[in-house]
């Protein structure tokens, strides 16, 4: 302190960010790594300064382990996922299992007729198969038997009780998310309710019970239509994402194709959860006010009873083929004109990321090139941002800006391509380098003040293939030099690499009376 005292106030400022940047990149998450005989690992962080624990864990599998005729179902995984248990969310648990066996049944003699009526859709007798008036007499009459096991079944349902026993018990924030990569739970806890956490958690995995499974896809239908089909570009930014991937599986949405989502038969989702959810492609995370060794304790106790899978998890081994041309997208949507523009590059942990993670910092934020040169300066978009996406298998970066009154985005397009060719070919200030470096030094930092983004973050980072980028990633990008930034620019951001996505104002058509006036004048 004696030392930040000689600084004047702006002085004061640098040395704040070296000050981070130093105890960033010298301060390591203390991660206590343990392995349960059923192959289960354990990541434990111990911090006392709040009676608390974030307690989460994390399943290896996303949407990209998933194949066609079944997209959607790790998603759905997440919502089975707080149904219950034997002991929770049923008043009559045995009644329970003989409507589920009865769903069962009548939902393969649904699955026969599906067939049928999809072959009436290929020979052209029937023009929507999502219209009610199209289903045939025989699925009427199952649905309508479904319907009433359905009924039956939620008058012995005891609703939310999951969420309930945790939330008398002083928890909060439960909740969990799947991406194209991996599931991830969590939620906090009081310190002295740890054991309860572990019994909880061990039990919906031991145990579960997938209640309501062919119920729930209304509610994942209803998601889809909130976050795709209600958004003014999601149903384009679907199919954009399916247009950017030619031969790998992130080329699918999360959320799964809306034919999909209701052929799924729990003997499938069985399956995919006897390989997925298996101990040895899991990973416990506990960050909070804890002993290590009592925790390790408990987790041997309650999450050891559940035996090994009987495989191993496979890899994804379909890769992206190069791509050899551009390829664009034009959509007239509901809103600004603006312009997405895609590269493939690469995944999580290669050593081309850190690179482009500066490079997106030095092209973003309000101090970056893409709003000094296009908002500020020539004034041709009114916001324009660059990010990079590393997933697990493989990568993108994206660079986006939407246009100014008068300007289309092509213009936009131009002006990013114009501050890219200055990365690529002009030298890199040092002092604007270190900036970027700084900034994501002081905003590893602050990822470090809480047991939930601590959590959040080894959730992630295990998910995508190494939790120990939560210490290893910050001096990697504090060691990226401005020949990286330009070889990686030069080397991803070509023409034949990128997608692009041009929006613009979706016509307005105006009423039929108001057009016949108008042509009578």
């Amino acid at each position: 302190m004696k030392l930040f005292r000689q600084f004047s106030f702006a002085g004061r400022g640098v040395f704040f960010l070296l000050f981070i940047a130093i105890s960033a990149s010298a301060q390591k998450v203390p991660v206590v790594e343990h392995t349960l005989p059923n192959g289960m690992r354990l990541l434990l962080v111990e911090r006392h300064d709040d009676p608390t624990v974030a307690g989460g864990w994390v399943a290896h599998v996303g949407s990209a382990n998933e194949r066609p005729g079944i997209t959607g179902i790790a998603h759905l995984f997440e919502h089975m996922m707080f149904k219950g248990t034997p002991t929770i969310g049923t008043k009559d648990y045995k009644k329970d299992l003989e409507i589920i066996a009865e769903q069962e049944k009548l939902r393969e003699q649904m699955r026969h007729e599906e067939a049928l009526m999809r072959q009436a859709w290929r020979e052209g007798k029937l023009d929507d198969l999502t219209k009610p008036e199209n289903r045939s007499p025989r699925y009427i009459e199952l649905e309508k038997k479904f319907n009433e096991l359905i009924a039956k079944q939620r008058e012995i349902l005891v609703k939310n009780e999951f969420d309930r026993i945790y939330t008398t018990a002083g928890a909060s924030g439960m909740n969990a998310f799947t991406t194209e990569d991996l599931t991830g739970y969590f939620i906090t806890v009081p310190a002295n309710k740890l054991e309860l956490w572990m019994w909880m958690e061990s039990e919906r995995l031991l145990r579960p019970v997938f209640r309501e499974f062919y119920a729930e896809r209304d509610v994942v239908f209803e998601e889809r239509r909130m976050r795709t089909e209600s958004t003014p570009l999601g149903k384009f930014a679907e199919t954009f994402e399916a247009m950017i991937w030619d031969s790998h599986p992130y080329g699918w949405p999360t959320v799964g194709w809306p034919s999909d989502i209701p052929a799924i038969s729990k003997a499938q989702a069985d399956e995919f959860y006897s390989l997925y959810y298996a101990p040895q492609n899991l990973s416990l995370v506990l960050v909070g006010d804890f002993q290590s060794a009592t925790a390790t304790n408990l987790a041997h106790r309650y999450f050891n009873r559940i035996p090994k899978g009987k495989a191993e998890a496979p890899d994804v081994i379909t890769w992206e083929i190069p791509q050899p041309a551009e390829k664009r997208m034009y959509g007239e949507a509901e809103a600004n004109p603006q312009i997405d523009i895609v590269w493939h590059t690469v995944p999580f942990g290669h050593r081309d990321s850190y690179a482009l993670n500066i490079l997106s910092q030095l092209l973003s934020t309000r101090t970056g090139r893409l709003y000094k040169g296009l908002v500020l300066g020539s004034k041709v978009a009114t916001q324009a941002s660059a990010y990079p996406s590393h997933r697990k298998w493989a990568g993108t970066f994206s660079a986006s800006g939407e246009a100014s009154e008068g300007q289309t985005p092509e213009d936009v397009e131009r002006a990013i391509y114009k501050e890219l060719d200055k990365i690529k070919n002009e030298d890199i200030p040092p002092e604007e380098l270190q900036k970027v470096k700084n900034n994501f030094a002081a905003s590893e930092y602050r990822r470090l003040t809480s047991n939930m983004s601590i959590l959040m973050q080894l959730i992630f980072n295990d998910g995508l293939g190494d939790w120990r980028e939560i210490n290893e990633a910050g001096p990697k990008h504090q060691a990226v030099t401005a020949a990286d930034v330009k070889r990686v620019a030069k080397t991803y951001l070509t023409k034949e690499n990128r997608n692009v996505a041009i929006y613009t104002r979706k016509k307005s058509t105006p009423p039929a009376e108001s057009t016949k006036e108008s042509a009578q004048r």
